[in-house]
Formats: C-alpha cells, structure tokens, sequence
C-alpha cells in the first residue's frame, strides 16, 4: 500500500550521481525514517514530500522505496544554515552559509533566487561570487525540477541534464510539445525513449511527429551500421516495422519529409541532409584535386629520389619511384596495399621530395597510434586528423566542428594522410575543406581491412571510381618475407589457409576446442608465457583482440578476465563501480565515443586542447573519490580528467574488438579463432586483426574456425552514393575530353 512521508533531509547517506540513486534518512515528526530510491539533488536542510511503498531490507531494516518526491525548500533559519552548508550550492560552504543566514535569516534563500546583489554586502562575497551563487542556486533547483520530471519516464539524470543543458528551463514544456524533437538534438535520446515519453503524456499512436520521427531514426541506425543512404522501400519497411503502422501512413510521411527537405531522395535511394551534402561536398573537392595541373613541371625528380635512396639506405622499387613521381606530378594520389609493401617508403620519398620542393607539409592519420608511428617511420610531426584540424575551434552541443575549414585553411602546401581506410565520409570532408587552395595530398591505407567505423566507405569508392590516381602495391619486400605475420596475412588475403604449422618466431596457433578452454590459454599467455618469453609488458606492449564483444571468448568476458589476472583489487588501489564495470587505478580502458568537450593536457609538449576520440587508449592513473573524477592518461601523452556521471564513455580495454583496434599496432596480439556470430566469422576481420602486430601473433582456437573466416569473403553491404557522385565526374571528364 502506497504511503506519503514529508519531513526534513536529516542526513544523505549514500548518493549515485550516475544514476540519482540515494539512501537518505528524514525527520518526519521527530522520527527518523529511511527512505532510498532515485532521488538526485536531494540536501540536508531541505523539506521533501515523498510517496513509495514500505519494504523491510534484510539488513538495514524498514526502509520506504520512493516512487514520487517533491523538493520543497528550508523555510526555518536552522534548515537553511543546514541546506546550505551541506554544498548544495556550490560556492557556499559552512562559514559563508552562517554569514548569509546571520544577515538575512528565513528571507536567505529568496535573497539568494532573486536579489543576489544583496549578498555582496558580506564581507567576503564579491559582487561577481553574489552572481555565481545565484546562478548556481537556481541551476540547482532548474536541474533538479528537470531530473525529476524525465525520472518519471526512466530516463537517466545524465541525459535529463542534457536536456536542461540545451534548453534550459524551457525544457519540459518543449518534451510535453514534442517529445521527438530530443531524438535530433540530444545525444543519446533515441527515438524509443522519446516514444516512450510521448506514450505516457498520450501522444496520438498515429501521430505525423511520431512517423517522421521514426523515419529520421531508421536513417541514423542506419548510419551507425555504415550506411550514408538507404534505399526507399528497405527504409520504409523498417519505420513501419519499428512503429507497428501501416506503410501507406509512413509512406505519406516520407513523401512530405521529403517534399520540406527531412530527407533528401536521389534516384531510389534516401538520406538524411547531411550525409548527401557531404558526399556532393567530397565529390566535387577530390573532382577538382583530379583536374588540378601543376604549374610547370618539376624537374630532376630522378636525382631527388636518388638522394633519398642514397640517405636512407634502400633501393626504390619501380612502382615505389612511380608511386612518388606521381605525387610530384598530380594534386592528389592513393597508395594501397598490404603489409610489407613499402607504403611507409613512398610515404617518407613523398615527404622528402617535397620538403627539399621548399613545401609545407603535415602528416597526419585518424587515431593517435597511428599518428605516432607514422611520426617515428618517418622522421616528421605527425598529428591526429583531428588534431590537425584544430577540433573544438567552435563546440556546439555534441556536434563535432573544426577551427579548420574553408574560412580558416591549413597553411600545409601538402598533406600526408595514413591508415586512410578508418577515414569515414564525415572526417574527409572536413579534412578536404580545410585544404588550401593549390595544396596536395597522398592517402595511403589497405582498402582489404574493415571499413571506417563511422558512415562511409571512403578508401574503396575512391579507388573503385578510378578518378583519383592510385598505385597499388603487391610486391612483399625480401625483409618483409622473413616474417610470417606478412606471409600470413598476404595468404589469408588472398584466401589461402595460413601456415598454422610454422613454428616460427613471431605466429603461433594454438588449439583449442572451445571458447572456454581458447578464454584460459589467453589468460596464460597475457599475463605469464609472452611476458616471461618475450619481456612483454602484459599492459602495454600484448593486446587480445576479439572478433566479439559476447561469448567467453568475446571482449566483456575476457576484460573481466584479464582485469582480476592483471590488476586485482588492492588497499593501495582506489575504484569506482559505474554499472556492472569496476574501474580500477592502474585499468586499461578506451575510449568509445568521440566526446569533443572534454578538454586534455599534455605534459610531453605542454599543449593542451579538448577532444577525445573513439579508440584512443589509456591507463587510469587516479581516482578522486572526493571530487568524483577519475583520470585517464593516453597512449599519445594526453592526460583527461573525467567526472564520474562521464564513464560511460570508457570501457576496459585489456581486450578489444577488432573494428575497435583499427589504426592500431601493438608488438603482439593475441587472437582468439572460434566459431562467433557468422557475420564476424570473415576473411577481412581476421585479415586486419593480424595486420595489427609488429612483432607477434598468438591465434588460439580452432583450425575448422581459421578456415571458415578464409574462406568468407562476404563483405556486408554498405549503401553509399560517393562512388555514383565520383563515376559521374569521371563519365563527364571522357565525354569533356572527346
């Protein structure tokens, strides 16, 4: 039976600011009661009026499970000295809340809400710490009447705090309007929560909001699985599908979506506006880098590549010498091909050419690593694309902008960019709008290896449309064969079975008939048989790599795993429990999702800047259980300190998935081979896992499972229109010329 309790928070005992969940005792009437539930910015001091249900804990007793609160604020002198020396308020502590009650008594917190300038009339309070307090006062209470009421429809305080942050007090009546207008503009507010929303303040079923909503929705899951566009009728199946309504009302929706610019249609395809801006913006740039003419030609090119061939004590191929005469030749070039090829050859005879032609030239490459490795392969900077562009030059909500662009170029006469295959539609086309005008670029990557994460397929459309010039390599240098990681990788490419039985220096198979049994060979291998072999750092210098997430062999597991092996609970020790994930000082963890607010140091170089990105990979150095934060320092020297309510942008790291290690290289990895889900079972996942070492490869599994991935060369179908935009030009360039 539901029952009601008003009284005055006596104590806070116990606060999630994850999620709101709090363990508090009041005094109602002389008598203490506990009362627990979600329940954020709840103080002592403050009077609250709740409703739940009575329940007996079998260790701390009768306890009342809150299901409604009502915050109302101290009214008497002694309440408000208690309120506001509890640090709800930030910028009152203890003595500066006696000074403020001592002046104002009972009349304080209406001085504090709405004439705060009274309060710089204390000695200590400056008028500008009068407005921080008021601002912070009413944030407070603005924040919390915002929690709660999204606390109604389960959704979490951090995404209500999202809401309050983009629309301040106007947020509420903006979701009782339109609740689906936070699936466009709130990070993390997915349609099925706004639909959810929508349903309990009874919102027509039917309603054209709901329809055109769920239409926007189907086109960004698309996204996320790759996908720029989508075609008409498989996007109208699954909005009508996810709304369970019929297709002719979801088909009328389309069409008027279309019709006022929702969407946008080319021929039988369907995208949301800024996907097909940016592909027709990608297009039209490498169109114009294509056409592009030198000047006058460059001269002794040959002695130059002598010079460098001399210097760095290497003999050039023929395709590398054509390969870096073309870039001396063209605006634009692309270099594919496997591992031990030379791409970083022709990477470091582009760079020499160009410096001693008196250019500018930046190198850059999408994740930290492999910034990193291009800087040491070839002597030069290198930063992040990122990094280059100056991201965060202008922050907008959680949309990413760049202080790079077409108003503001790079100075770079030329650019360099590796691991051109992670590269997704998004980061091209602002990377080719920050380009000078008259300036050029290499991008080299192995178009065999998974596909950007991000929407896109970039690399391969490029190359399959034949606009831009491209050299593909496929002679495997003499030093490169002698490694069986190379020779292996070359042969699962081109659908060989590896050399499983090579006992060789730097791969290993080692069978295992189940994922049990793989998950404890790992287990070994990470934390005793390759450190005590090799001298590996089990951290930093081994990484499992997983074709999954689920499974006993999948990452969760093998995280779990890995963790209590590597870093087990200690005294010395601090962690936080965020979810069913225990961060412990001294973890390895990644990064998941861009986040281009947080704001970073780096003590290596003293810069400092904002923005961490999806894969970049780090060790907690410390947690602040005080000021609830946890820090993070980064393989490429940056150091973030992110609050606790913003874990959910770290996962442990001690095993990655495959698409996750991208851009990567680590001196060995260690690979379980088991039979997944069938889509992971492939030739261009195991293919790129392996390209991932420098030094060693462990594969642990099955030889029936190895063969299976060889065999299937099924490449799941991305729906992109940059290779129809790219042939267009293409066809228009052969009829320009005849």
């Amino acid at each position: 039976m539901a029952a009601t309790l008003e009284g005055e928070v006596y104590e806070v005992v116990y606060v999630n600011e994850e999620n709101g969940y709090t363990v508090c005792e009041i005094d109602s009437g002389g008598e203490l009661n506990v009362i627990v539930g979600h329940m954020p910015f709840i103080a002592p001091g403050e009077t609250v009026r709740v409703t739940g249900e009575w329940v007996n804990h079998a260790d701390y007793g009768q306890q009342l499970k809150v299901e409604t609160l009502e915050h109302i604020l101290p009214q008497n002198v002694s309440s408000i000295y208690t309120y506001l020396s509890s640090g709800a308020v930030s910028g009152i502590g203890p003595s500066t809340a006696r000074k403020i009650v001592d002046k104002f008594g009972e009349d304080a917190l209406n001085i504090i809400r709405t004439d705060p300038q009274r309060l710089a009339s204390i000695k200590g309070i400056s008028p500008a710490k009068a407005a921080a307090i008021n601002e912070a006062f009413i944030l407070r209470q603005d924040t919390a009447e915002t929690v709660m009421f999204f606390q109604n429809f389960g959704v979490s305080p951090a995404l209500a705090i999202k809401v309050y942050n983009k629309y301040g007090a106007d947020g509420i009546n903006i979701v009782r309007e339109n609740p689906y207008s936070l699936c466009d503009t709130i990070q993390g507010m997915g349609f099925k929560t706004c639909d959810r929303i929508a349903v309990a303040l009874g919102l027509p079923f039917d309603s054209r909001s709901r329809i055109k909503s769920g239409l926007r929705y189907a086109m960004s899951e698309a996204a996320m699985n790759g996908h720029t566009c989508y075609p008409v009728n498989e996007l109208l199946d699954c909005a009508a599908k996810l709304l369970d309504c019929g297709i002719d009302a979801v088909r009328d929706c389309y069409n008027e979506s279309v019709l006022f610019g929702g969407l946008i249609a080319e021929k039988d395809m369907v995208y949301l506006p800024h996907y097909y801006n940016m592909e027709l913006s990608v297009a039209n740039r490498l169109a114009a880098l294509s056409r592009a003419k030198k000047e006058e030609k460059n001269k002794a090119v040959d002695d130059l590549l002598d010079s460098f061939a001399r210097e760095s004590g290497i003999i050039l191929s023929d395709e590398q010498r054509l390969a870096i005469m073309t870039a001396d030749e063209k605006k634009a070039l692309i270099i594919t091909g496997g591992p031990g090829t030379g791409k970083t050859t022709i990477m470091r005879g582009v760079l020499y050419v160009m410096v001693r032609r008196g250019l500018d030239v930046a190198l850059c490459a999408p994740t930290g690593k492999a910034a990193k490795r291009l800087e040491e392969s070839c002597g030069h900077e290198a930063k992040t694309i990122h990094r280059l562009l100056e991201v965060g030059g202008d922050i907008d909500g959680d949309t990413q902008t760049f202080g790079r662009n077409e108003t503001n170029p790079l100075e770079a006469d030329f650019i360099i960019v590796d691991e051109m295959s992670m590269v997704d539609l998004s980061l091209m086309d602002a990377l080719l709008k920050a380009m000078k005008r008259g300036a050029g670029i290499v991008m080299a990557g192995d178009v065999d290896q998974l596909p950007s994460v991000g929407a896109g397929n970039v690399l391969s459309d490029m190359i399959e449309s034949g606009l831009i010039p491209t050299v593909r390599l496929n002679t495997v240098f003499r030093q490169a064969e002698e490694s069986m990681i190379v020779v292996n990788a070359h042969r699962i490419n081109d659908g060989i079975m590896p050399d499983l039985s090579n006992r060789s220096s730097d791969f290993f198979f080692m069978g295992r008939p189940d994922h049990r049994s793989a998950a404890e060979v790992i287990l070994d291998l990470v934390q005793t048989r390759l450190p005590r072999a090799y001298g590996y750092d089990s951290l930093t210098d081994i990484q499992v790599l997983s074709p999954s997430k689920k499974g006993t062999a999948g990452t969760l597991n093998l995280n779990a795993l890995l963790q209590a092996r590597l870093n087990p609970p200690s005294r010395d020790k601090l962690e936080h429990k965020r979810g069913t994930t225990v961060f412990r000082e001294g973890d390895k963890v990644i990064q998941i999702r861009n986040d281009y607010k947080l704001s970073w140091t780096n003590a290596d170089d003293n810069s400092e800047g904002m923005g961490i990105f999806n894969g970049d990979v780090g060790i907690i150095e410390s947690i602040d259980p005080d000021e609830r934060t946890l820090t993070v320092g980064f393989d490429d020297g940056k150091r973030v300190e992110y609050p606790f309510a913003s874990l959910d942008l770290l996962e442990l790291a001690y095993a990655l998935t495959v698409h996750k290690s991208q851009g990567c290289e680590f001196r060995a990895i260690v690979v379980p081979v088991c039979h997944f889900m069938p889509l992971l079972m492939t030739r261009n996942l195991l293919y790129t896992a392996i390209t991932r070492a420098k030094e060693l490869v462990v594969l642990v599994g099955g030889q029936d499972a190895v063969a299976h991935m060889v065999r299937n060369n099924h490449r799941t179908r991305r729906y992109t229109g940059l290779l129809d935009k790219l042939r267009l030009f293409v066809r228009r360039e052969d009829e320009r010329e005849n």
